[in-house]
């Protein structure tokens, strides 16, 4: 199916300079989102997905439904949107567009994944792939730890990224690939 002819773009949104692409529309028919969430499940090549709010979630929830292999959704959020335990917040500084941003996640989330050997494999979701700065940064970020699931620890490994829209005219797919693949369902060009 071709998707790109559902996506809407507003120019100078929400800064100038930025083009926001809304993704909307695939919200506002049934039929379309359960395509597109098995379309995107098919991309990804772990059990576990982490996804960034609040666009990534809409999505990455998506794919935890109907017959596919996808266990285990791992929320990374904005500051105070996770109630934590003592040890268990990590915060990622990432560079987002338009500035520097910190994003959360718990290792007890990790923990709740489905473990592939000695490693927690996981698909970083998104909506949009454009700088690549919000990806790479949770991506690293994911890499550096380490969890505990019953008596055994595991290293996180983040196997591959998926994105619904990459925007191919901008530097984000060459700040990824030295992590994990790159998968994109529709692309677009700013201009």
């Amino acid at each position: 199916m071709d998707y790109s002819k559902f996506i809407k773009f507003y120019p100078d949104f929400p800064i100038k300079g930025v083009n926001f692409v809304d993704i909307i529309p695939f919200l506002q028919d049934k039929a379309l989102f359960q395509s597109l969430c098995d379309d995107l499940t098919a991309m990804c090549e772990a059990p576990n997905v982490a996804a960034p709010e609040a666009r990534g979630f809409l999505f990455g929830a998506g794919m935890l439904y109907g017959q596919n292999p996808i266990q285990n959704l791992i929320p990374l959020r904005k500051k105070g949107k996770l109630p934590f335990a003592e040890g268990d917040l990590v915060q990622v500084e990432i560079m987002k567009e338009y500035g520097p941003d910190h994003v959360y996640f718990r290792r007890s989330d990790i923990a709740a994944s489905q473990p592939s050997g000695d490693t927690v494999e996981i698909t970083f979701f998104d909506d949009i792939l454009a700088t690549g700065g919000t990806a790479r940064g949770l991506a690293l970020g994911l890499n550096a730890q380490k969890v505990t699931i019953g008596d055994k620890t595991y290293n996180v490994k983040v196997k591959n990224f998926v994105f619904l829209v990459e925007i191919d005219d901008l530097p984000g797919r060459s700040r990824l690939e030295d992590i994990a693949p790159v998968k994109s369902l529709i692309h677009v060009t700013e201009g």
